[in-house]
């Protein structure tokens, strides 16, 4: 049998709706709250920041959405995309496990994002919007959103944490090609940024500080809106034609997954991948093992605490319950960027805490080391964020080597490590370092979680 096993679909596969969780969840989420009021947000609250339809998204509970044409449109580019079973890496690991991972690599940006970077541009030019503003981390959103704003003719903004604007200049060279603005956050150019530099003049920036930045730049004029490439729910919704196209690649293999694996940061390409098979097990029943993979360096799931918490730095954003290491939390400079996130979404975090889903945390060394023992197998290289979700495959399989269980694994390789290869040859020449913090910088974060709320 050849090494490469590649499961393609055809066009006519696409999937025509994305799959909302809310439908299939056995406890409701917790409500998004006012900040102010201490009340459940209406509509209203949410306008001047996202266009209508991605608000009724927000809060549907409806179990299918359907994809404008529009946007299906555009996703046929690259969509369905690949599932590979790692024959070779099965072979070098001595495994009995099946290994299969869906490749999100193939898309233009090279990962998972611009499957809601590209409806999210689309509802804001139905709306009239004229400019889009975006936080980045890695800098694969920012370059996303780039590219469906050059698609869709909008102005983007894109506020990128300054250590990763640094660490990563192919990204934003990529941003700039298709028409964005790229700037290192915390900025001069927002109140928030400025408190932050007249504080902390050498911060490296977080997620949270760039948010803030995005937030408030986009409530300034009538003509902008905001857009985030993880955590919220319609965000998760737009990436779940991952796991929809992997459940038919799978029937074609004549298989199905024993344990679900995906990195998380915010939690959107685990989403993707995972909550079409999550919500068919809550409806039918099943034994899948979903497990969700975050840096040792910013561990929200592990560590944090399950608490209503600002999404953003400087508290522009309404609270949500979820995982959080607290909104002043600053990770250190790891280069899996996209992972350096103080909270997690409240879908992820709410299913964990009720027991569905498994997180697990791996330190920078022993995930790059994952990627290279995967990439001289596989032939892609991966980015640092995926590298996680290769750990947590690998240490199954090699689980499996001991017992003797020939259990299926599926991860989501959720982008290549095209942009990443400063941070390779660092780890390859043993110049790249593993960057912890200090236990009390989580707890004197957690400590300024907003009170009376829960």
């Amino acid at each position: 049998m050849s090494d490469t096993i590649k499961y393609l679909l055809d066009e006519q596969d696409l999937p025509k709706s994305w799959y909302n969780i809310n439908a299939d969840l056995p406890v409701p989420l917790d409500p998004v709250l006012h900040p102010g009021t201490k009340e459940p947000i209406t509509p209203d609250d949410l306008a001047p920041i996202f266009p209508r339809a991605v608000i009724e998204q927000e809060m549907s509970a409806e179990r299918e959405i359907e994809i404008p044409g529009p946007v299906r449109d555009v996703l046929r580019q690259w969509r369905p995309s690949p599932l590979f079973r790692a024959r070779r890496l099965e072979r070098a690991l001595g495994t009995p496990a099946r290994i299969y991972y869906k490749y999100e690599g193939v898309s233009p940006a090279g990962s998972h994002k611009p499957n809601t970077a590209i409806p999210q541009a689309f509802y804001n030019k139905e709306e009239g919007v004229k400019r889009i503003t975006t936080e980045t981390g890695a800098g694969q959103w920012g370059s996303s959103l780039a590219l469906a704003g050059n698609f869709f003719g909008l102005e983007i903004i894109v506020f990128m944490v300054k250590v990763s604007y640094f660490q990563k200049p192919y990204r934003r060279a990529f941003m700039e090609a298709f028409g964005a603005q790229c700037i290192p956050s915390p900025s001069d150019q927002t109140a928030s940024g400025r408190a932050i530099l007249a504080e902390h003049p050498d911060s490296n920036g977080s997620l949270g500080i760039a948010i803030s930045e995005a937030v408030e730049m986009a409530v300034q004029r009538d003509d902008t809106k905001y857009a985030l490439g993880s955590v919220l729910n319609h965000v998760l919704l737009h990436q779940t034609v991952t796991g929809q196209e992997s459940m038919k690649q799978l029937e074609m293999a004549g298989d199905w997954p024993d344990l679900v694996i995906g990195c998380t940061g915010g939690g959107s390409n685990f989403a993707g991948l995972a909550f079409p098979f999550l919500g068919k097990q809550l409806r039918e029943g099943g034994n899948i093992q979903f497990i969700a993979v975050e840096p040792s360096a910013c561990p929200t799931l592990t560590k944090g605490k399950f608490a209503y918490d600002f999404g953003d730095t400087a508290h522009l954003t309404p609270l949500v319950k979820m995982y959080t290491l607290g909104s002043s939390f600053m990770p250190p400079g790891f280069h899996a960027g996209g992972l350096r996130y103080h909270g997690m979404a409240p879908q992820i975090s709410h299913l964990t805490k009720h027991g569905y889903i498994a997180p697990r945390a791996y330190s920078q060394l022993d995930t790059f080391a994952a990627g290279v023992r995967f990439a001289k197998a596989e032939g892609i290289i991966p980015a640092p964020e995926a590298n996680h979700a290769v750990c947590a495959a690998l240490e199954e399989a090699e689980k499996c080597r001991e017992s003797g269980e020939a259990k299926t694994i599926l991860f989501n390789l959720c982008g290549h490590g095209h942009f990443d290869m400063p941070a390779y040859m660092d780890f390859m020449a043993g110049k790249l370092q593993e960057l912890t913090y200090d236990e009390s910088e989580i707890a004197m974060a957690l400590s300024g979680l907003p009170c009376g709320f829960d």
